[in-house]
């Protein structure tokens, strides 16, 4: 299939029927919503045990899917004339981590094949951008191409500035820094994208958990509080996937494990609900910033003092 290698092209070029695979979240909602005030006419199919059951009444067509099922899932978008599809929202890893985890999901033929490598031979590894990118091939051999959810609509990611709450102090902003160098390793490895940090200490870091639970750990092991959250995304980051997503759940998490300062990346990071998430942010004490990293390799905002 032909490719453009600007993607917002691709997306302004698609036919009018565009697939949704809905996982886990809001997100996968304000795409759809965002792809039908543009037009579009949305097939989506929702991932069982994962997606929003809402999410049919806004969609042209609906079904659910389960997890393993690679090759229905791409029959029935080929069935509805699909040729460009969008993913949004959060698949659990950890359930890929349970005993016989593959068996208990029912994997089809083409999801037996596609994963074989990664969870019967060995032979390749787990790693979220491993085991996407053999989703996304798998889809592109049925004639579907994948493209960036934020394509249509970019309005999501959030633009640089402090985003709620007072300005950091000098030690605030430090934990930041060191935060935000700790995340870009971290996702350059492809572990996660979320650190937790006090002190510019190491209190927690997300892998296969996922966000929320690696600062519920942070909270945990710092029961006095105050810590600062850094989420960055991957310097490698396929924005076709896993683009770092807030939301008011992620404040609420923060909040209840003692937290006070959440700084994201500008530009490359989702913010579900915008006026919402500011007016919780501000209720719940917790300053949230918006950053991004120069030529040089230092985050644009000064301290504040």
């Amino acid at each position: 299939m032909p490719t453009d290698s600007h993607p917002r092209s691709i997306a302004a070029k698609s036919p009018k029927t565009i697939g949704l695979l809905a996982a886990w979240g809001r997100f996968p909602l304000v795409v759809a919503e965002a792809l039908k005030r543009d037009g579009y006419r949305v097939c989506c199919l929702g991932v069982k045990g994962h997606a929003d059951a809402n999410l049919a009444r806004v969609c042209d067509e609906f079904d659910w899917v389960g997890l393993a099922r690679l090759g229905e899932a791409s029959r029935w978008f080929v069935r509805h004339d699909v040729e460009h599809a969008t993913m949004a929202g959060k698949i659990h890893k950890v359930n890929f981590f349970q005993p016989r985890a593959m068996w208990n999901l029912i994997p089809d033929w083409t999801t037996l094949k596609a994963f074989y490598p990664h969870f019967v031979a060995g032979s390749s590894d787990r790693k979220d951008d491993t085991l996407l990118l053999a989703v996304v091939d798998t889809f592109a051999k049925f004639g579907i191409e994948f493209v960036p959810a934020t394509d249509y609509a970019p309005e999501l990611l959030i633009s640089e500035g402090l985003v709620a709450g007072r300005p950091l102090s000098k030690g605030e902003y430090a934990d930041v820094e060191f935060g935000w160098q700790l995340a870009k390793e971290m996702g350059k490895l492809d572990v996660g994208q979320s650190v937790c940090i006090k002190g510019r200490a190491v209190l927690a870091v997300e892998a296969v958990e996922g966000t929320d639970r690696s600062i519920a750990r942070a909270g945990e092991l710092c029961p006095q509080g105050g810590f600062t959250v850094v989420k960055t995304a991957k310097p490698q980051q396929d924005m076709r996937f896993d683009v770092p997503t807030v939301g008011v759940g992620t404040l609420e998490t923060i909040a209840q494990a003692g937290g006070r300062v959440l700084a994201i990346e500008a530009d490359r990071t989702i913010l579900l609900e915008d006026a919402e998430f500011r007016k919780m942010a501000d209720r719940l004490g917790i300053t949230v910033l918006a950053v991004r990293e120069t030529a040089s390799g230092q985050l644009s905002r000064p301290v504040a003092a």
